[in-house]
Order: C-alpha cells, then structure tokens, then sequence
C-alpha cells in the first residue's frame, strides 16, 4: 500500500475542494451577507424572523443559513455561522442552529440528483421538517442549560468603522475571511480523505460490504448502499455524489432507492462536514456534543419519512 500516494492524492483533492468551491461560494457569500449587515438589512430580518422561529430555537439571521444550505451548497452557511459568531448570538442559539444544518439536506447534491429521479420538491421540504427538528431538540432538551444571552457585542467604534466602510472595503474583507474559513477546513479534509484512501487500498470497503450483506438481507436492505454510506460519512457529499452517480450510470440503483435513502444520506454531518463547519470558530467545537443529539434525531425524523412515503 503507498501510504504516500494516498496521502498526497487525499492533500490535491482537499486543496481543490478549498480553492474551487469552497473560497468561490464563501467570497460571493460573505460579500452578500456583509454589504446586507451594512444596510441593515439582517437586522431588519432578524426583528421579522426571531418571533416566529423561537418555538425551534433560532434566531432570524439563521434563516439565511437554512436557505443556503438548501438551495445553494454545504459551504453556503457558512458564511452565516460566521457572521452569527462575530455578532455574539448565544451558545444555546448557536447549538440549535449547527444541529439543524447537520441535520438538513444540501443544494450540491439535491440539484444533481434531480435528473436521476430524485423528488427535490418533497426532499426540501422533508429537509426544512427534520432541520427544524433538530433546532427544537437541541434548544429544548440537549442545550437548555446553555446560556441564551449573548456573549460578546461589537463597540459603537467597529460599529461605526464597519457602517462607514465602502463597497471595496466590504469584499476585501469578506474576501480576507472567506479565504480563512476556507483553508481552515483543509487539515479535516486531507484526514479523511487518507481515511478513505487507506480503506480502499486495504480492500476493507470490499471485505464491509462482504461481512454486512447477511445482516442487510435479513431487513431487506440491498449491500448496494454500503460503498456510499462509507464514502458520505467519511469523505463527505461531493464524494458521496460521485459514487451514486457511477452505481446510477450502471443501473444499479433505481430511482425508489435513491429516494428513499435521500432522507439518511444527503446531509452534512459527515466528517469533511464535521470539520469544515467546526473550524469556523472555537466556540462550534465546544458546543458541539449539544448539537449532536439533535442533528442524530433530525436525520432518523428524514430517513423515516423518506423511507415511508417511497
């Protein structure tokens, strides 16, 4: 086995993934949702949205979050997240918020997967249900001894050198930050992608799926879903997209089986998730064994319902 060559091939791939679509999404994103915190705009959205989402346990601006998640890409929120964590929101809020994104579905793969005979209507809004979910889970269970206040607030100086800046200033900045965010997720991404490679290499994928297959016969279940399961989990839904859609190009999978396992598989909380969503800031690290129970219960509320209504 050349550990080397796995290694080397899982940094190259890492490093695409930061350059092509993670710093692309982030830049266009944070200038976005920047120049909109400048206008007011956010805070605006934040007044409207916070009454009606407190029920899940989320505040307004994390309905950005959830929109680009879902129509746009994993990296999407993150620029969200980012902005949430600069503004102080509070522990218990954030928890609830990284739950219900780990617990939803992502734009990257739903779109792709459309002509392939995935029902994105119904899969979005399957996705909203679990996500909200895992919000109200989180908040209402898991982080209710978290602290609701905010932690930090901006002085009226940043305040007013922020307000005051031009539009130029604003993409150099949310330029400077998205690139950070960006080349921050690439340690956890060469980790499992070697993972991944070294698993393959050693042919214990293969010798899974072997060991499995009984125990996946006895619920009905075919040993066809083993090599995507392994590769979301552990390198994440680009990944998982490309195996699906060599196993859909050999007709291997129809399209009821691409549906009913959309609710289990397409979501974000897979280790390149884990990592790229975690390293935003220290405090994700920290709140995330709250955020976990939730973003579990909100992928089985999906899976159940998918497998249920295909």
């Amino acid at each position: 086995m050349d550990i080397i060559g796995i290694i080397m091939s899982a940094g190259r791939t890492s490093v695409d993934v930061a350059l092509y679509t993670l710093i692309p999404v982030m830049v266009v994103m944070l200038i976005i949702m920047k120049y909109l915190e400048q206008k007011g705009v956010l805070d605006a959205i934040v007044r409207l949205m916070t009454p009606i989402l407190k029920p899940f346990g989320v505040t307004g601006l994390a309905i950005f979050a959830l929109i680009q998640l879902n129509f746009v890409s994993f990296a999407a929120p993150l620029a969200a997240l980012a902005i949430m964590e600069k503004r102080g929101t509070s522990d218990r809020h954030l928890a609830a918020t990284l739950a219900m994104l780990f617990a939803m579905g992502q734009g990257n793969v739903f779109y792709p997967l459309i002509p392939a005979g995935l029902h994105w209507g119904q899969a979005l809004i399957i996705s909203v249900v679990g996500g909200l979910a895992a919000a109200a889970f989180t908040w209402h269970l898991t982080a209710r001894r978290l602290s609701d206040k905010e932690v930090k607030r901006e002085d009226a100086e940043t305040q007013h050198r922020k307000s005051s800046q031009g539009l130029i200033g604003v993409i150099n900045s949310a330029g400077s930050d998205a690139i950070r965010l960006a080349l921050g997720s690439v340690p956890m991404l060469i980790l499992s992608l070697t993972v991944v490679g070294i698993l393959k290499a050693s042919g214990a994928i293969e010798g899974l799926t072997t060991l499995v297959a009984p125990v996946l016969a006895l619920f009905n279940i075919s040993d066809i879903y083993v090599m995507p399961v392994l590769t979301k989990f552990l390198a994440g839904g680009t990944a998982y997209y490309g195996v699906m859609t060599d196993i859909i190009h050999k007709g291997l999978m129809t399209t009821q089986q691409i549906n009913a396992s959309a609710g289990f598989l397409i979501q974000t909380f897979d280790l390149p998730g884990i990592g790229i969503f975690l390293g935003i800031a220290s405090r994700f690290v920290r709140l995330f064994r709250y955020a976990l129970p939730g973003a579990l219960i909100g992928i089985m509320i999906r899976g159940v319902i998918h497998v249920s209504i295909s």
